[in-house]
């Protein structure tokens, strides 16, 4: 962990170190990314293939990517009680807010008396990626896949790793199932980004990619912009934990090591407090906690690269700091904490008070935990269900209204010296 002070003497060097480029930009990660996708684009099931096994370690058939029904009953026959009803509350809870943020159609008349407006129509068909690896992302399948299902999107195409053996965790095949999965293939990794994006012979392309992944899985996202549209730049995980003197250290210290334990290693972590003895008492709990987690290696990692304590002067220079480094989740554990949290702009989500941790987002409150990292919450908002649905804006006019608009018409395309553009409009009298 690294500890910086105000009152240390190079505490503003060092603070410019907290936002040094994140794994989004790395430019050997990049390129990496771009070879997959290059040999996914002109090879297609091949390539996927021999990134199965190279990365994965599975040996495929391109006849076996596509999860069969077969798999899919015997992962509902796997799935007990205990995670049918989890995965029923939070499918609930996500599908409930899905549906009061999704953007109807309206209309309104302008000033030449034309009817103009929007209609919102859902994606025909969109992919969305969900993570394997070391710890299968169930809750990811309900974080993404249900707002596509609430949005109306008539086929969804499921990307997630498989194991050595070539299964894929049932639990996971469950949840995207009860979701509205309508498709689902074993492939992983910045290959996945390249079949829905391309097409292969086995995967028809979609026409936009969500969901979350390691940096290799967003750097190929960035890169295939313009091929197909993309949501946002949901790399490893984050937390920031915006605190004063009154937080409770072992609260604090817990929601750090939580979003540490991904097993990435590109995992980024902040404790800002305006407390020297919140920030020691959290770096002890750190420490005692650590002794009983069961991915001890993960988080070691993590806290050895990129885990932060800074303690600030006061709480608008911190405010300053979590705005700045645009945390994807930001836990507020201070006096006033809904007062404090109007002044945070940059936020993939925000947790207030001391009994909101940030696994609630994870796991069941409702918004999707599918959210900006990397500081790109400065532009990126995180996923939410409008995102599966297309604007397309209506525009229609009378023969009055046309009348009404001609000498504004004919202003700019004389301006602009397009006369048929003017003449379009002028001919119809």
């Amino acid at each position: 962990m690294k500890v910086i002070r105000h009152t240390d003497p190079d505490f503003l060097a060092r603070r410019r170190e907290l936002a040094a480029p994140s794994s989004l930009f790395n430019p050997e990660i990049e390129s990496a990314a771009r070879g997959i996708l290059d040999s996914v684009r002109t090879r297609g099931d091949t390539a996927l293939i021999e990134c199965t096994a190279k990365f994965d370690g599975a040996q495929l058939a391109p006849h076996q990517l596509p999860i069969t029904r077969a798999e899919l009953l015997t992962a509902a026959l796997k799935a007990d009680d205990e995670l049918r009803r989890a995965v029923a509350e939070a499918d609930r809870n996500v599908a409930q807010f899905a549906r009061r943020s999704r953007r109807k159609s309206w209309q309104m008349r302008n000033t030449h008396g034309a009817v103009v407006g929007e209609k919102f129509d859902p994606f025909h068909r969109v992919g969305v990626y969900i993570p394997g690896g070391t710890a299968p992302l169930v809750s990811t399948a309900l974080m993404t896949v249900s707002l596509a299902r609430v949005a109306g999107c008539a086929e969804i195409v499921v990307c997630t790793p498989c194991g050595k053996d070539g299964t894929v965790n049932p639990a996971l095949l469950y949840a995207a199932r009860v979701a509205g999965a309508t498709e689902i293939y074993r492939v992983g990794g910045a290959q996945a980004i390249g079949a829905l994006a391309f097409g292969t012979e086995s995967i028809r392309r979609v026409q936009k990619i969500f969901g979350p992944g390691n940096a290799y899985v967003v750097a190929a996202k960035r890169l295939v912009v313009g091929q197909v549209a993309i949501d946002l730049l949901p790399g490893p995980s984050e937390v920031l934990v915006l605190a004063d003197d009154s937080a409770n250290p072992r609260h604090a210290a817990a929601d750090l090591l939580a979003q540490a334990e991904h097993g990435s290693g590109y995992e980024r972590i902040w404790l800002v407090t305006t407390s020297a003895r919140l920030l020691a008492a959290v770096q002890k709990e750190i420490a005692r906690q650590l002794k009983n987690c069961a991915r001890r290696q993960f988080i070691e990692r993590v806290l050895d690269r990129d885990t932060w304590l800074i303690q600030t002067k006061s709480l608008d220079e911190a405010l300053e700091l979590t705005n700045e480094l645009a945390p994807e989740h930001c836990e507020v554990m201070t006096r006033n904490a809904r007062q404090v949290s109007a002044k945070i702009h940059t936020a993939g989500a925000i947790f207030l008070g001391p009994w909101s941790p940030t696994v609630l987002g994870d796991y069941v409150a409702g918004p999707s935990h599918t959210l900006p990292t990397g500081g790109a919450g400065i532009s990126f908002p995180g996923l939410s269900v409008d995102q599966f649905q297309r604007r397309t804006s209506v525009v229609e006019y009378s023969r009055g209204a046309l009348r009404k608009a001609l000498p504004a018409v004919r202003t700019f395309a004389k301006m602009e010296g397009l006369d048929a553009h003017g003449k379009s409009a002028e001919l119809r009298f």
